[in-house]
């Protein structure tokens, strides 16, 4: 065997301890993705700018967390109506610095429902919707929504409204601008009035004064038995003194 070809020999077995070191390496997994995580309404609203007096209820009343922390426990969804600050801007002034801490946190409330609706999804929901302030029944928290091809109209019984934008969506959370902030009529309609109360039933007199006239008859009846008993006394005297006459 000449140098070269040993040489060559060499080189392939060098070449093939190589091949066979490399194949037996473990491969390094690939990262995985990084995961984006639940939605974040205050985050949302902020890049979308425009929502400063939304988001400044939802501070102050802790609603906004309550909601995040709703959508990272719950598979429902949420769907969240925004108004901007030019919807505040309509209300009459001093209109929120009237409300009380729990009215406030209601009025936030009344704009969020707890499940996920497109814009197609209203087309078939029923009326009314319960919103996170919860009764829906009449002059509480009743939301009516109708749909005309893709617009949404909402209704509160105090404003009517339409939805005028998706700010967000991503079948989890979706977010909707609306023109005007939505009213609840609990907290800005009249209320019933409140019931008469029941008319009292006069009570019937005691058992003592309805006994009075039977007292009245027995006394009368024992006059009459002392009467009876007289005349017989007296007739008594009467026949023997007859009797000692004639005797």
């Amino acid at each position: 065997m000449s140098n070269l070809t040993f040489s060559l020999s060499l080189l392939l077995l060098s070449l093939l301890q190589c091949t066979t070191t490399l194949a037996q390496s473990p491969v390094a997994p690939a990262s995985p993705p990084v995961p984006s995580g639940p939605p974040n309404i205050t985050k949302i609203l902020e890049k979308a700018s425009q929502y400063t007096v939304f988001l400044r209820l939802l501070g102050t009343t802790q609603v906004g967390t309550q909601i995040n922390s709703q959508l990272n426990d719950s598979s429902n969804g949420m769907t969240i109506f925004a108004p901007p600050d030019s919807a505040f801007s309509g209300l009459q002034t001093g209109t929120l610095n009237s409300l009380s801490d729990q009215q406030k946190s209601e009025l936030v409330q009344f704009h969020m429902i707890p499940t996920f609706l497109s814009i197609t999804q209203f087309q078939t929901v029923s009326n009314p919707l319960r919103t996170q302030a919860g009764d829906s029944g009449p002059f509480k928290f009743p939301l009516n929504v109708t749909t005309s091809g893709n617009q949404v109209n909402i209704t509160t019984g105090i404003v009517n409204t339409t939805v005028s934008n998706t700010i967000y969506t991503d079948n989890q959370l979706a977010v909707y601008q609306v023109d005007k902030v939505l009213l609840p009529w609990s907290i800005f309609g009249p209320q019933p009035p409140a019931e008469a109360p029941a008319p009292v039933t006069p009570k019937k007199k005691k058992a003592a004064a309805a006994d009075a006239p039977n007292s009245a008859v027995t006394s009368g009846a024992g006059s009459a038995f002392v009467d009876v008993n007289v005349m017989v006394l007296a007739m008594s005297v009467v026949i023997a003194v007859c009797a000692g006459f004639v005797s």
